[in-house]
């Protein structure tokens, strides 16, 4: 079967690999839709590992339920693409998302356990949800970024009237902001370098304000917007600059959530959380209630996720799809991928 591999730096390959085995546990999944997410752009950025098939954002068809008796052929599905081992105090306390082996065979996360950028794909039984008839492809393979935007704003406790600032308008910046607004936040705002994704929050109403990251004045307008500085950041994008900014733009007593994820070690100014005594979060994916919560959602139209989806693309798109969302000038926050296509 047809599948999608990383070649090098930047680079792609459509090949031809082994389909999954049937073991009569795992749920082999024929790819309806997969998403190509902002973790999956570090990938492509640095070129390793060599062969890796990415693809952890998808929706499907089941071909076969393994030991779900609830599932049948043809059932459309999604899944935690996570591999949790349910047995350490974090599984046991409701957060698989931080248990050690949470990523150690992660669908289109290990080499070992090719991802949503292929024809079929074998999933972890237990982390495969059923997805109903009035939720389209598109909507259950949004279902994963929804839940890491949601699982960042739990963790913020953003509150009516809160004043709250999103560092980079990707699509978790963008669905992060979306959600402060549905949890009552006053004023939300987003960060971005790119003229058109900032563009793009305010056009999508999940922003009442955007300012240029590269302006030299941007804190100063920030402190005057805010009388002293944004109650909640949410930062999205995990280099020195953003997290630097989160640190600057919020109020003293204020909290910042890290859902960017850095590739190495950054350089940021600690003595300003130190001096501001100020809450600092890292978040890493979500709880399996907070992903079956954002399929609920989706599910009541109590969130509307595909103003979010900006192009569906072939496998011989792939490559391109990536330079666009890396280019820093293109306003793509999300490009999914169909195998039919």
């Amino acid at each position: 079967m047809r599948a999608v591999a990383l070649k090098g730096k930047r680079e792609f390959e459509v090949k031809e690999i082994e389909e999954p085995v049937v073991d009569n546990e795992n749920v082999v999944i024929k790819v309806l839709k997969a998403g190509i997410c902002g973790s999956d752009l570090h990938y492509f950025e640095l070129g390793e590992p060599s062969g890796l098939i990415m693809g952890h954002e998808f929706c499907g068809e089941v071909i076969n339920p393994g030991n779900r008796s609830d599932l049948k052929v043809g059932d459309r599905v999604t899944a935690l693409p996570i591999s949790p081992c349910l047995e350490c105090p974090a599984c046991l306390s409701g957060n698989p998302q931080y248990c050690k082996s949470t990523w150690t065979h992660a669908v289109g996360l290990s080499i070992d356990n090719p991802g949503a950028l292929t024809e079929k794909i074998k999933v972890r039984s237990d982390m495969v949800l059923k997805v109903l008839d009035n939720v389209s492809d598109e909507e259950a393979t949004m279902v994963e970024p929804t839940a890491v935007a949601l699982h960042g704003i739990h963790l913020a406790d953003v509150k009516v009237g809160s004043k709250v600032l999103v560092i980079g308008g990707g699509i978790i910046g963008l669905l992060s902001a979306m959600f402060a607004k549905k949890e009552g936040a006053s004023f939300v705002a987003v960060s971005e370098t790119n003229p058109k994704r900032g563009e793009k929050a305010i056009t999508l109403g999940v922003a009442d304000k955007y300012y240029n990251a590269k302006d030299e004045d941007m804190l100063k307008e920030v402190m005057s917007d805010t009388n002293g500085g944004f109650d909640i950041v949410i930062e999205c994008c995990g280099n020195d600059s953003a997290v630097t900014s989160s640190l600057v733009t919020v109020r003293p007593g204020g909290t910042v959530i890290l859902v960017g994820v850095a590739t190495g070690p950054i350089n940021i100014p600690t003595v300003v959380a130190v001096m501001n005594e100020l809450t600092v979060k890292g978040a890493i994916a979500y709880t399996k209630e907070e992903f079956k919560m954002c399929l609920d959602l989706i599910n009541n139209n109590q969130i509307d996720v595909m103003p979010f989806v900006d192009d569906v693309v072939s496998y011989n798109q792939v490559q391109t799809a990536y330079f666009r969302l890396t280019s820093g000038n293109d306003g793509a926050v999300k490009i999914l991928v169909s195998p039919s296509k």
